[in-house]
């Protein structure tokens, strides 16, 4: 993959670094146990500031995704797919990722799938696969 790679910063390292040790973290709000994503230092539902990064199963069903064919940048190899991840932990808690190790026919919405990570320079990108086992 070559596309240019997230800013790590105090918000997000724990989002971009989990993967060292294999764990999807994802914020959650420690007053009404909400889970935010992207990271951010409040909670959207009841306005807490009490928010901490969780670290989550890393299981997902796919409920979108699209197959790009255009190169977006030098060394990008097509085709490649773009998902919509939703993580079992919580209804509408969504992750923007590419779904990698899968056949494109085999791609269904509502498919079950599982995190996996690619680590580049600082940063364990979560990248999603199916699910086999589910």
């Amino acid at each position: 993959m070559k596309a240019p790679l997230p800013i790590v910063t105090a918000e997000t390292e724990a989002f971009w670094r989990g993967g060292e040790h294999n764990q999807l973290r994802i914020m959650r709000c420690e007053a009404c146990a909400h889970y935010i994503h992207p990271p951010a230092p409040i909670c959207p539902k009841c306005r807490c500031r009490e928010v901490r990064p969780q670290a989550v199963s890393g299981r997902a069903s796919l409920a979108s995704y699209t197959v790009n064919y255009q190169p977006w940048v030098p060394g990008l190899e097509v085709p490649f797919v773009v998902g919509l991840a939703e993580l079992v932990e919580q209804k509408g808690l969504r992750l923007t990722t590419n779904i990698v190790n899968t056949a494109l026919a085999e791609l269904q919405i509502g498919m079950p799938l599982r995190v996996t990570f690619l680590h580049k320079q600082d940063v364990w990108l979560p990248l999603f696969e199916a699910d086999d086992a589910a």
